[in-house]
C-alpha cells in the first residue's frame, strides 16, 4: 500500500506588510507579504501571555494580483496553502534558505479598505486563475493552483 502524506496550512492574521508584486522572466505574476499570527494564554499562576509567530506568504498567477491590489498592512485574511522550503546562494556566497507558505486560496476577512469602501473584487477564481464571477463583499475568497513550472524558477526574496 502507498503511503501518504499531506502538506496544508491554514491561517488567519494580519499583513505585517503591503503585499509586493513581481513578474518573474516568464511574465508570471508572483507575491509576497508577510502574515501575523497570535495565540494567547493563561500560565499556572495565572498571568496572561501572548506569543506572536511571522509567516511569509506566497501568492502566484491572478491570486497575487488580486491580493497586490487589495490587500495592505493591516488587513486581515485567512490563508490556505502549503509550506514550502527553499535554498539559494546569496550574492555574497552564502547558502540561503526560508520556509514559506504557498498560498492556493485567501480569504479577504473583515470592513472593507480604510477608506470605508466595500471590496469590489472577483469571488472567485477557477484552478486555472481565470473566469472571475464579480461579487461585492468584505468578505472574498480567491483560488488559484500554482504554477508547477514556475516553483523551480529562482526567486530569493
Amino acid at each position: 500500500m502507498a503511503s501518504r502524506s499531506l502538506n496544508k496550512v491554514l491561517l488567519i492574521g494580519n499583513l505585517t506588510r503591503d503585499p509586493e508584486l513581481r513578474y518573474t522572466p516568464s511574465g508570471t505574476a508572483v507575491c509576497t507579504f508577510g502574515l501575523a499570527t497570535n495565540r494567547q494564554w493563561t500560565t499556572d499562576d495565572g498571568g496572561k501571555k501572548e506569543e506572536a509567530e511571522f509567516h511569509t506568504i506566497v501568492a502566484w498567477q491572478r491570486l497575487a494580483e488580486i491580493v497586490t491590489e487589495y490587500l495592505k498592512k493591516g488587513s486581515q485574511a485567512y490563508v490556505e496553502g502549503r509550506l514550502s522550503t527553499r535554498e539559494w546562494e546569496a550574492q555574497d556566497g552564502t547558502k540561503r534558505r526560508t520556509t514559506e507558505i504557498i498560498a492556493n486560496e485567501i480569504i479577504f476577512l473583515g470592513g472593507g479598505s480604510s477608506r470605508g469602501e466595500d471590496f469590489d473584487i472577483p469571488s472567485s477564481l477557477d484552478s486555472k486563475g481565470s473566469g472571475p464571477s464579480p461579487a461585492q463583499s468584505a468578505e472574498a475568497s480567491i483560488t488559484t493552483e500554482t504554477p508547477a513550472t514556475e516553483e523551480s524558477e529562482d526567486i530569493p526574496f
